[in-house]
């Protein structure tokens, strides 16, 4: 795996203490380094990263023992009451939320793209690709893509803090009625994996949203990449009452 050394010794280690029963007690310090031939300090640093994330746990004058990450932080993908942003939903749950954006431009419509906006190939879209962070840590990368006519001056608003969608409900009265998901698997590539703070190849979670409005037209749709360490995605589903609304 490319990428630096103490990372590719982590994620080595993160596969294979995940097929270890918990409580599994860890070879000594100059058997891994020896295995693995890093120094004690690129060895610590890999599962220094893994007991900060749950995977191992130190235990003073015993060593280093599998343990079972609790998952940290739920991307709650619920569209039952209302269509509420990342940041929203993960502020109300008492998390530190940081986003930070790192692509804001006018582009054509990839093929793709234009056939969840129901666009055509080429028409100006607005893409949006923001870093977001949870507790300070690193959690997933968002792709956000919006008809460039539909919401014109998108690609100049301040979207480093706060949701999306509650920026398309304040300034254009957006309708954000219903949506549909797909979740699927991807690997992180290079520059992913500098970011998210991962080896490149590494496994991630891939949630695809396309949101509509209440009649049918597309208004946004974003892909989002989540390391499935620290992630675990959540939905929720209700059945409308006799003679209410369907629930999309």
């Amino acid at each position: 795996m490319s990428g630096p050394k103490y990372l590719s010794v982590r994620e080595h280690l993160r596969r294979r203490v995940s097929a270890l029963p918990e409580l599994t007690l860890l070879p000594p310090e100059p058997v891994l380094c020896a295995e693995y031939g890093v120094s004690r300090i690129t060895l610590r640093r890999a599962v220094d990263g893994l007991v900060a994330d749950g995977h191992l746990v130190r235990e003073q004058g015993r060593g280093t023992f599998v343990k079972r990450p609790a998952i940290r932080h739920e991307y709650r993908e619920s569209f039952v009451h209302r269509i509420a942003g990342w940041s929203t939903v993960m502020a109300e749950r008492g998390a530190e939320v940081g986003s930070r954006v790192l692509v804001q431009r006018v582009v054509p419509a990839p093929a793709s793209i234009a056939a969840e906006l129901d666009l055509e190939v080429a028409a100006d879209v607005v893409e949006l690709v923001r870093l977001r962070s949870v507790d300070g840590a690193p959690n997933h990368v968002a792709h956000s893509f919006l008809p460039a006519a539909r919401f014109p001056g998108a690609a100049g608003a301040d979207l480093d803090d706060g949701s999306l969608y509650d920026h398309l409900r304040a300034e254009y009265d957006a309708d954000l009625a219903r949506a549909r998901i797909v979740v699927d698997v991807g690997t992180a590539t290079p520059e992913e994996a500098g970011q998210l703070q991962i080896v490149a190849g590494s496994p991630l979670l891939v949630v695809r949203t396309t949101v509509r409005d209440s009649g049918g037209s597309p208004l946004v749709h974003s892909f989002s990449r989540l390391r499935p360490d620290v992630s675990r995605v959540a939905f929720e589903v209700s059945v409308a009452a006799a003679g209410g609304p369907p629930v999309g």
